[in-house]
């Protein structure tokens, strides 16, 4: 099932979408992940039950740089054939 998550924090600017895109394939979801005018990052991930719950976890520590005070989790709907980062909205 498809999940959107809001990711708030410094998260712009760190290589946070970078750094999703590679643990999104290193883990095998599909979906998208993209920065927004608010500051923060939305992205919708599918897959395995498993690696959802895996990069949902990985979202809420983020890359290196990145400091992550908050990740909202909901239902989404998709299908998608890879991963990828999408424009700024």
């Amino acid at each position: 099932m498809a999940t959107h998550l809001r990711i708030v924090g410094l998260v712009q600017g760190v290589g946070y979408r970078d750094a999703m895109c590679r643990e999104a394939d290193r883990l095998g979801v599909t979906g998208w992940v993209r920065n927004c005018r608010d500051g923060s990052v939305e992205a919708i991930v599918d897959g395995a039950p498993r690696a959802v719950e895996a990069i949902i976890a990985w979202a809420n520590r983020g890359p290196p740089a990145a400091r992550v005070t908050g990740v909202s989790v909901s239902q989404a709907s998709g299908s998608f054939a890879g991963f990828e980062w999408r424009r700024t909205e």
